[in-house]
């Protein structure tokens, strides 16, 4: 029993030391927190350039022929086929295409990163997103992008029923930065570093500060403790 008495003794005075040693260097954490809320603020709302997103929707299946109906194994093949529409659409002749349409500056290879393709699930869907700094010419790629990929998939894989269910509208609101989040962030990292920086000076830092630090550190009785007077000024 007194051995545990001790060591939860032990544990709530490393644990006031550590409180003790951040309350007493609690301004350079705030320092350090604000620094890096500052900076990122700064880099968020006038380095960073708003990136604005539109998608536009296609549907790729089998003809509808009222004489023939549509089979279930049919549904299934077109839905397993999306993934290829998927990479068709970001084929490097399809985006070719879409660069020499739109006389974008981008290469093919440029404008793949700023695509992604992705299949509505358990649908023969699939939803093309695009990405720009200009709202109005991310618009003009997903909608020029469906279209050649209409026109492709249909001589590639002799598919006869390939619609566009929602073209791409211009995005009235950008999608990043998003600055409430990266001022958050920023005050969590700024408060981990301000804690690693009060810990390190508090590790280098020899000095003895209290009687208490004499006996633990140096085992050895306090005698005595010469108080701190202060001269009375007249």
């Amino acid at each position: 029993m007194k051995g545990r008495f001790r060591l939860e003794e032990t544990v709530e005075i490393d644990l006031k030391e550590y409180l003790n040693v951040i309350w007493f260097r609690k301004w350079i954490i705030i320092g350090i927190t604000l620094l890096a809320i500052i900076v990122s603020a700064l880099v968020s709302f006038f380095v960073l350039d708003p990136v604005y997103e539109t998608s536009t929707t296609i549907i790729v299946g089998r003809s509808n022929d009222s004489e023939q109906a549509i089979e279930y194994n049919d549904i299934m093949l077109n839905q397993k086929l999306v993934d290829t529409y998927s990479v068709v659409v970001k084929s490097k002749s399809v985006l070719s295409e879409v660069v020499s349409n739109l006389k974008l500056v981008e290469t093919p290879e440029q404008l793949k990163d700023k695509v992604s393709v992705s299949p509505v699930s358990d649908t023969e869907i699939i939803e093309i997103k695009v990405q720009d700094v200009d709202p109005k010419l991310a618009t003009d790629i997903a909608n020029d992008l469906a279209e050649v990929f209409m026109e492709n998939i249909t001589e590639l894989m002799k598919i006869d029923n390939v619609q566009i269910i929602d073209q791409a509208e211009v995005p009235r609101n950008p999608i990043k930065p998003n600055e409430k989040l990266n001022i958050l962030i920023a005050a969590v990292l700024g408060v981990m570093v301000g804690l690693g920086v009060v810990f390190l000076m508090e590790y280098l830092d020899n000095t003895f500060k209290s009687a208490s630090d004499v006996e633990r550190h140096l085992d050895l009785p306090i005698i005595g403790v010469i108080p701190l007077i202060e001269e009375d000024k007249e």
